[in-house]
């Protein structure tokens, strides 16, 4: 939903601890200029988040210029896996550039053949070839390339199908959103390409029946031959809700995507390098994609991005004929190496999968407190706490608006509500939070979503 912060600063408690620090009104008095000037000069549609200006971060800790300090529920936007501004992440930023390289197109580079030769390594079989781009939507595009390429290859020029499911996010170009499951993301887009099918996504609340034999229901329902279906495309779980599909489903539809040739790809720009528990998101599912994209968490720090799938697939397209201008851009992959390199050695997706537990935990005792929460979701340290009018799945979004505004007058900062109806609070710290500041934060949210029920 399209909802803006009025820019009008109120009187808030003030909150002094080790972690968490708000001395001022909110918005910053102070702030208001440069949050105006931002208005002024960006268009609208870059608004939309907590007016909270960032001077600076370190691990899961974000300050401004006036003293006050967040523990970040945000990680950005599921950015800093390794956590904010990691000393190793920016010596490694710093000995690149020094070094005397910014950029240098597909020409060959050391830093990114170690890169895709380390990532490679980490990942399992037959995900053997990486292609680094910058974006996970350009990820999402090339995923589809590659999977009309193989299709068109095997089948003829009817197997071109992409199908995908209702309320995902996989990015805002123009493929991206035509495989996405948001209606209004794609308006402006008018002509939609036939070949894109959305299905319902087995989340066990909006669609109850998660069975693998309503997948294929519904495909037949919309007149899909399963002949023609080039690829199947889903978010490891999806971004508006962090949920995940059942395993056993994820199992069938391996199977089926084996059975009729086409590939089966994992969006893992959410959940790859350590989010869900795991090191990769599909680990939870006992399979493994013909394709797989990543991004946000894959560098801590700056915009990188990678497709990761089996050789004969990453091959289809000739020398030249598939490339990106800022590909593995070597100050970018030298960030992202070092960020793998925390992730792996510091054994953030145990953490992950301890400290989210533990927050998961809390979440879903708050369920059972506040017949507000109609469901709760995710694993690791994302999650997702859907809000609605009690009694019912009708969504809440003024409820998941002041909930999470409430959270940030207290020191918790998240971005603004997602998901169905835009009521779902989204919850992804750093990966290298402690438990001192889970429990801290908790409190702190428990606190403000009270409040918000009250009010």
């Amino acid at each position: 939903m399209a909802r803006n912060y009025e820019l009008v600063p109120r009187p808030v408690a003030r909150v002094e601890t080790a972690l968490r620090r708000i001395v001022t009104d909110f918005p910053v008095p102070e702030s208001l200029d440069i949050l105006r000037q931002l208005h002024e000069y960006e268009p609208v549609a870059m608004q939309g988040q907590p007016p909270v200006l960032w001077d600076r971060a370190e691990d899961f800790s974000v300050w401004d210029k006036w003293g006050n300090r967040w523990i970040d529920w945000s990680s950005g936007v599921l950015i800093t896996n390794a956590g904010h501004g990691r000393k190793e992440v920016v010596e490694a930023i710093r000995a690149q550039a020094a070094h005397g390289l910014l950029t240098n197109y597909c020409f060959p580079n050391e830093v990114r053949a170690h890169f895709v030769k380390r990532l490679a390594s980490l990942l399992p079989e037959p995900l053997k070839k990486i292609f680094l781009l910058t974006t996970g939507s350009e990820t999402v595009e090339c995923a589809i390339k590659l999977s009309r390429t193989h299709g068109v290859k095997i089948g003829g020029r009817r197997k071109v199908v992409i199908v995908s499911f209702d309320k995902a996010f996989h990015g805002r170009t123009l493929g991206s959103q035509q495989a996405g499951g948001i209606p209004s993301l794609k308006e402006w887009i008018v002509n939609l390409d036939a070949g894109f099918v959305q299905l319902e996504f087995p989340d066990g609340f909006r669609t109850t029946d998660t069975s693998f034999e309503y997948f294929q229901k519904q495909l037949l329902d919309k007149g899909v031959d399963p002949a023609n279906v080039a690829g199947v495309i889903l978010e490891t779980y999806q971004g508006g809700s962090a949920s995940f599909a059942p395993p056993e489903y994820m199992k069938q539809l391996r199977g089926w995507c084996n059975a009729q040739k086409a590939l089966l790809t994992c969006d893992e720009v959410q959940a790859g390098f350590g989010r869900t528990g795991t090191m990769w998101g599909f680990e939870h599912y006992g399979i493994v994609p013909d394709l797989t994209t990543f991004g946000k968490g894959i560098s801590s720090s700056l915009p990188v991005a990678a497709v990761a799938g089996r050789p004969d697939i990453m091959d289809l397209h000739p020398a030249g004929s598939m490339t990106s201008t800022h590909t593995g851009n070597p100050v970018c992959v030298a960030a992202a190496a070092a960020s793998l390199e925390l992730i792996v050695n510091e054994n953030l997706a145990e953490n992950a999968r301890v400290q989210g537990g533990r927050m998961l935990d809390r979440f879903h005792a708050m369920k059972a407190k506040y017949p507000q929460i109609g469901w709760v979701d995710g694993k690791g340290l994302v999650a997702g706490i859907a809000c609605v009018k009690p009694g019912t799945k009708e969504p809440d979004p003024d409820l998941a608006w002041n909930a999470i505004r409430g959270s940030i007058e207290r020191g918790v900062l998240m971005f603004s509500p997602v998901g169905f109806s835009g009521a779902t609070i989204k919850v992804c710290p750093p990966l290298n939070i402690t438990s001192e500041a889970v429990d801290e934060s908790l409190d702190a949210f428990e606190d403000a979503f009270q409040a918000a029920v009250n009010a």
